[in-house]
């Protein structure tokens, strides 16, 4: 795995948490939890590439 799909992992969870911080001391709790789940979904759609990638190696190594 690259070191810059990481470091955007990182960068996107660190801000996610930020503004989760930030919304639950405002009372926002509802719209914290809303933020994570779209961070988890962006991340997700990151890692999709490098998981098809995995799957096809895997596919390559194991003929069948």
């Amino acid at each position: 795995m690259e070191l810059d799909i990481i470091l955007k992992i990182a960068a996107v969870g660190l801000i996610v948490a930020v503004l989760h911080q930030i919304l639950c001391k405002i009372g926002r709790e509802e719209y914290g939890m809303l933020m994570v789940l779209a961070g988890i979904v962006v991340i997700a759609m990151m890692l999709l590439p490098q998981l098809t990638g995995l799957l096809q190696t895997v596919q390559a190594i194991f003929p069948g």
